[in-house]
């Protein structure tokens, strides 16, 4: 009787724990993802990414569940601003993730920023992004180092002596990158002979590439999203332009090929990732896990929204505490933290990353080279 009594209260005590354990506060981080609008396809696939890492890392750090509260921004950059405004007012999360796009974090990040709460933007590329701020974070590399490295292989690798640029005015990011792609390609001794503009969801390009024909440019930058680069590049070959076509990490979508089809074959691109760069153990299981989850090959969105998780739980785990601050202190101190996409070093609020350069082949992205910062 008295053995059975004492079993009876170690059970008790053993369920009590287990209910405590799991009736711990959450530790809130909140998505602010284009889910929806001009450049769904990078929200979504960041979303993928995000529920994967949450399956293979344990979702919990310092005895609390981790749980995300995702919010759509529409590709809006006031939707943006009022996703962030929402998760840190109502939502009370201690760090967010997200906008994937550089425009839609330039509204995004002078909020957190102000209620000093850590932001990290898995893709955005553009350098103002983070510039001059403390608490907004970025897991990529920047549009800088992008820019030189697509100008050096114009010019050096395909032979280029003048470029064409087209770009979208209406993005901040797209407008940048053709820009530092310019000043490479003209220190290097090359000539821009075409730069003009397009406007986001512009569905006749002929105009600019009638003016880009007559320049008659040895190689044409696209310094886009994919839709847009996928429309240009189809009125390109239509109206007789054969030239190589380079563009950026905004063409890292599948919705490039499906729209482009043949007219984006040989088309190159500077990316963030590509799964032949898996060197770290966790992102060999990643991308082991996303083919077996998903059915396809993993892209570089998710893979840097999966970073971005795992450089906050670091951060999390380094501070012992939730506290925003003390969080932020932790994240700029990330030193060769092994992440999905290879190691990383935060330095000014930046990632510092290789930049790895794709082709469309067989309707395929294709690895080509890898170059270190």
């Amino acid at each position: 009787m008295k053995r059975l009594l004492i079993y009876s209260i170690v059970l008790t005590l053993l369920l009590s724990l287990g209910i405590t354990a799991s009736c711990a506060e959450p530790i809130k981080i909140g998505l602010n993802l284009e889910m929806t609008g001009g450049t769904a396809a990078y929200g979504q696939m960041g979303y993928e990414g995000l529920q994967l890492i949450q399956e293979l890392v344990k979702p919990e750090v310092l005895g609390r569940p981790v749980q995300f509260v995702l919010v759509d921004n529409k590709t809006d950059r006031v939707e943006a601003a009022n996703a962030t405004s929402r998760l840190i007012e109502k939502e009370h999360v201690v760090a967010i993730i997200g906008p994937m796009i550089s425009g839609n974090m330039l509204a995004a990040g002078p909020i957190a920023e102000k209620y000093q709460i850590p932001i990290i933007g898995p893709s955005t590329t553009n350098p103002l992004t983070t510039q001059g701020k403390k608490f907004v974070f970025r897991a990529c590399f920047i549009d800088p180092f992008q820019g030189t490295i697509a100008a050096k292989f114009a010019y050096e690798t395909l032979r280029a002596k003048k470029a064409a640029i087209l770009s979208d005015i209406n993005q901040d990011y797209c407008v940048a990158l053709g820009k530092f792609f310019k000043q490479e390609f003209e220190r290097l001794g090359g000539k821009v002979v075409s730069e003009t503009y397009l406007k986001t969801g512009d569905q006749d390009m002929t105009a600019q590439l009638t003016a880009i024909k007559r320049a008659r440019p040895d190689v044409i930058y696209f310094p886009n999203y994919y839709t847009e680069i996928a429309i240009a590049a189809r009125q390109a070959r239509d109206l007789g332009l054969t030239q190589p076509i380079l563009s950026g990490d905004g063409a890292d979508a599948p919705e490039l090929i499906s729209i482009g089809g043949k007219a984006v074959e040989g088309l190159m691109h500077t990316a963030f990732w590509h799964e032949k760069t898996a060197v770290t153990e966790i992102g060999k299981k990643y991308l082991r896990a996303y083919k077996a989850k998903y059915g396809k090959a993993p892209n570089a969105f998710g893979a840097l929204a999966a970073d971005s998780y795992l450089i906050l739980l670091d951060a999390i785990k380094r501070a012992g505490s939730t506290d925003p601050k003390k969080i932020r202190d932790a994240i700029e101190s990330t030193k060769n933290l092994q992440v999905v996409t290879g190691p990383v070093t935060i330095k000014n609020g930046d990632a510092i990353k290789s930049i790895v350069l794709r082709r469309v082949k067989n309707g395929q992205f294709e690895f080509l080279t890898v170059v270190n910062p």
